[in-house]
């Protein structure tokens, strides 16, 4: 009789984004472990990563959310129309559940803290390649606990207020809103100061929370 023929592994080819070429180097002997991931390409800043992505056309995106470059957060939709088959799974140190809801509102189907990833990214990337979510354990627990609802009586934004609100929780710095705005840094500031003041938040983390809150992120 001959002999039978090896059964072919279907491979998930991976593109890795993350500007420390130390952390792409851990992910990518990490990956290796894997008979069916192959990483295929490479992106050390936000900018290279849609024409990366373009070229390649990888199965799933390895995005890192504090790369240099656009917020990453605003380059998911142009991913999803460049590569609508393209999974992405956020990989980041960023632990606040604000960010994960985010990044899963702006088009992402996966979201790892870094000091999980030996544990958790290769799961993320196997459910996100078959076009489901997958969130931390732990984040998932405290979105549950920490769910929110809308208060009477929140104090109400001016439309610019609301403006600098939204970039600020979309990443920008102050000098960024003001070229976006066509309003100077100190005014960017001024605004800034008077919604935190309003809304009671003294942290970015904060700040994106409430614009949450509002759908101001949604895409």
């Amino acid at each position: 009789m001959p002999a039978e023929l090896p059964t072919r592994v279907a491979v998930t080819r991976i593109l890795l984004a993350d500007d420390h070429r130390v952390v792409r180097a851990g992910l990518k002997l990490l990956l290796a472990e894997e008979p069916d991931f192959e990483v295929v390409g490479e992106a050390g800043d936000a900018g290279s990563v849609v024409r990366r992505c373009a070229e390649l056309q990888p199965d799933v995106l390895v995005l890192d959310l504090g790369m240099p470059g656009p917020p990453t957060l605003q380059i998911l939709p142009k991913l999803a129309q460049r590569c609508p088959e393209l999974a992405v799974v956020v990989l980041t140190m960023q632990a606040d559940p604000a960010y994960a809801q985010a990044s899963l509102r702006a088009g992402a189907m996966a979201f790892v803290l870094k000091e999980a990833a030996d544990e958790e990214l290769k799961r993320a990337i196997r459910v996100a390649a078959r076009g489901q979510t997958f969130l931390s354990p732990e984040l998932g627990a405290r979105l549950v606990l920490g769910e929110r609802t809308a208060r009477d009586g929140t104090p109400d934004l001016s439309p610019r207020e609301l403006e600098v609100l939204r970039l600020v929780a979309l990443g920008h710095t102050n000098a960024e809103i003001g070229q976006l705005l066509a309003i100077s840094v100190r005014t960017v500031e001024t605004h800034r100061g008077h919604v935190s003041q309003k809304l009671g938040c003294a942290t970015r983390a904060e700040l994106v929370r409430h614009a949450l809150d509002r759908h101001l992120l949604d895409v």
